[in-house]
């Protein structure tokens, strides 16, 4: 017996392990950027150690533009781009990961008065073709009426490479030393906020801000600050994934954040579940929003002191109106207590009535009295209680009464 109780146990355990849910596995579309790869790559080993998500990465299409036509296909789960691409409707923001800053790098001597004669005629390396940094640099060029009849493009970087134009995270150590080249300000950062180029720039395309790199960042390149624009690279997802996978995707994520930062400092320190959703191209994952509002008050909580406010000045209402309703009661009690106090004064002088004259002088008191009364009790000064129908029997008894007086009198 006891052989087949351990036996019996054993299968409930191997059941019960059984049952245990697999980690859901999110497929990364490799980014085409090779500091994305690295980031995509460091994203994939740490998350899923110890919760219910696992990240694999697939090959990457060709551009960002075909990555989001490969994510609303099914082909990926996820992707990293970056916050400027079209809007499309089957795909929704997870979480801003990391700023992207446009570093622009010219050699020294070209004309720098205006981004037009930096750009004239120049050999460019704007990144391979389908990376964010060409994507970008095109728009920008397009921004200032620049065509490529204008510039040419390099496919690598070489010391004939007149303009090196790339949108990267900032990333000192992967930054090559350029002892001909300057970095390209565009502006001062005391201009921010006067209506500089910059400001016009995040203006027209409210994606990116004004970002400042700072003195010593790239070492002799950066003698003094550099204010150059930045876009964040957006963690996407298909529109249809699964909201709860999306929900324990950003908890992890913001879990790792020490982590992250500690392999790549001062890259994710804006990582956060409570992100501004206006700054995004794309919906909010219903996943993403659900974690953003996780400590949101309930309803109830919500407007529990609105209600407690209502339900006090309920019963301080109900309170003032019995109360008013009991002083306009005693008020009507007291009106009539006054006609009572008349009635019995009159039936107590009756015994001083001797005459005809005087015992008529007390009926039409009483007649009287019960005129005024009943006119009162019209205009709803008294009540037609019990109180009021007291009054008119003893005004009656008392009429009588002066009548028997009067027949006495005259036998």
């Amino acid at each position: 017996m006891p052989h087949r109780q351990s036996i019996l146990l054993a299968l409930s355990v191997i059941v019960l392990l059984s049952c245990e849910q697999a980690p859901t596995e999110l497929r990364l579309i490799t980014p085409k950027s090779p500091v994305d790869q690295e980031i995509a790559t460091d994203l994939a080993n740490l998350v899923g150690r110890e919760s219910g998500v696992n990240i694999a990465l697939v090959p990457a299409p060709e551009d960002d533009e075909t990555v989001l036509q490969s994510l609303a296909s099914g082909d990926g789960d996820i992707a990293i781009i970056t916050n400027n691409m079209p809007f499309q409707p089957d795909i929704a923001t997870v979480m801003p990961l990391y700023p992207t800053v446009l570093h622009i790098a010219y050699r020294k001597g070209r004309p720098t008065g205006n981004s037009r004669e930096l750009i004239a005629g120049a050999r460019v390396f704007a990144g391979l073709p389908g990376t964010p940094s060409r994507h970008l640099f095109k728009q920008i060029a397009d921004r200032f009426g620049i065509t490529e009849k204008d510039f040419s493009f390099v496919e690598s970087f070489d010391q004939s490479t007149d303009l090196v134009i790339v949108f990267a995270p900032i990333s000192p150590d992967r930054m090559p030393e350029l002892p001909d080249y300057e970095l390209f300000s565009l502006g001062k950062p005391s201009d921010i906020g006067t209506g500089s180029t910059v400001d016009a720039a995040t203006l027209l395309h409210p994606q990116f801000k004004p970002f400042v790199i700072p003195v010593g960042t790239y070492g002799a390149l950066t003698p003094e600050p550099v204010l150059t624009l930045a876009v964040d690279r957006l963690l996407v997802a298909r529109r249809d994934l699964d909201a709860t996978v999306v929900y324990d995707l950003v908890s992890d994520l913001i879990s790792l954040r020490p982590a992250l930062s500690s392999l790549r400092p001062g890259l994710f320190q804006e990582i956060s579940g409570d992100f501004d959703p206006s700054s995004s191209t794309f919906i909010i994952h219903p996943g993403a929003q659900a974690y953003a509002q996780r400590n949101a008050p309930t309803v109830y909580e919500r407007y529990s002191g609105i209600a407690e406010v209502a339900v006090t000045i309920l019963i301080a209402l109900s309170s003032a109106v019995f109360a008013g309703l009991r002083i306009y009661r005693m008020r009507r009690k007291n009106r009539i207590d006054t006609f009572y106090s008349a009635v019995i004064a009159i039936r107590n002088s009756i015994t001083d009535v001797s005459t005809a004259e005087q015992r008529q002088k007390k009926s039409d008191e009483i007649r009287a009295l019960q005129t005024t009364a009943f006119e009162q009790l019209v205009d709803e000064k008294l009540a037609a209680d019990e109180s009021f129908q007291i009054f008119v029997t003893l005004s009656n008894d008392v009429l009588r009464q002066l009548g028997a007086t009067a027949a006495h009198s005259t036998d």
